[in-house]
């Protein structure tokens, strides 16, 4: 978080970053403390908003509790949350009770959003025409993107890989002492809509050649960008010899709330592990994520 003194010398603090379009990817973190210390100092924000990736429509996932927020979880939306940059730092200057200030702050203080001109929701990053520049070394282009959203919180606790150091970051996924056919067919018979599985040969981040499941999505319509994770969660918990939420350690169970934002799901994992109904758990966080998409509507910068 920027300090008094840093600020001092400034004018305003333009905010520039390229999003993923999921909550616990931190840029969205550094932009609310940004705000926050300039709103405190009397600074002027100034974010120049960029495309989410994943689209404007696109929301899902648990959204977080209250008492998960870190840099991990700065915003209290669903885990894929549909908005931009700039829409989100609109969010968090016109709602009381986003941004760690006192409201008589928050009210003065001033933010300006430079919109995109041509884009519009319903546009997934290939629609934009952009070049994809990495955003971090294994955030290389837009599959990685989506295979965050789709594979990252089912990678937390478990054994479950999911390509780290190969040339498909996020997308290809290795279980220990399964072979990439039992894995493919496990992962088949989910019937999960929107994906299909295959298996692929790639490199591993110590250079040998290694196969994997590639993760493909078929209708991103039908997809649902967290399924795939819960039922990771599922089997992991089916296929360990102990249930590994139940004997996680007490800071992996806390980065493992903190990343999904959800109690109910650790508490369900580590009660019931393989018997854990993640499915019922996910229709009730798309309900609730439909009046998420309704209330936030007031703040959309671009329409579909």
């Amino acid at each position: 978080k920027p300090t008094p003194a840093q600020l001092k010398s400034i004018d305003a603090l333009v905010i520039d970053l390229q999003d993923i379009g999921t909550r616990s990817y931190t840029f969205i973190s550094a932009m609310k403390v940004c705000m926050e210390a300039c709103f405190e100092n009397n600074k002027e924000v100034i974010v120049l908003d960029r495309p989410n990736p994943l689209g404007g429509l696109k929301v899902d996932g648990p959204p977080l509790d209250s008492d998960l927020m870190s840099y991990v979880g700065a915003f209290r939306v669903p885990y894929v949350h549909g908005l931009t940059m700039g829409e989100l730092a609109t969010v968090a200057k016109n709602t009381p009770g986003v941004l760690t200030v006192p409201e008589s702050v928050r009210t003065k203080g001033k933010l300006t959003v430079i919109a995109m001109k041509g884009w519009h929701r319903s546009m997934r990053w290939p629609e934009t025409g952009l070049k994809f520049v990495p955003t971090s070394p294994m955030m290389r282009n837009f599959g990685s993107a989506a295979g965050y959203a789709m594979t990252g919180l089912g990678c937390e606790i478990g054994g479950f890989k999911h390509g780290i150091g190969t040339g498909y970051p996020f997308r290809t996924l290795s279980f220990p002492q399964k072979s990439p056919e039992e894995l493919k067919r496990a992962l088949d018979a989910l019937r999960l809509p929107g994906v299909s599985f295959s298996v692929i040969g790639t490199t591993g981040s110590d250079g040998k050649p290694m196969r994997g499941v590639y993760t493909e999505i078929t209708d991103w319509n039908a997809w649902r960008p967290t399924e795939l994770s819960l039922h990771m969660m599922q089997l992991a918990a089916a296929w360990n010899p102990k249930n590994p939420f139940a004997t996680a350690s007490k800071t992996d169970g806390d980065l493992f709330r903190k990343h999904t934002g959800s109690n109910a799901l650790w508490q369900a994992l580590v009660r019931d592990g393989a018997r854990t109904n993640v499915a019922a758990m996910h229709e009730q966080w798309r309900q609730r994520a439909v009046q998420y998409q309704q209330q936030t509507r007031r703040y959309w910068l671009y329409q579909p």
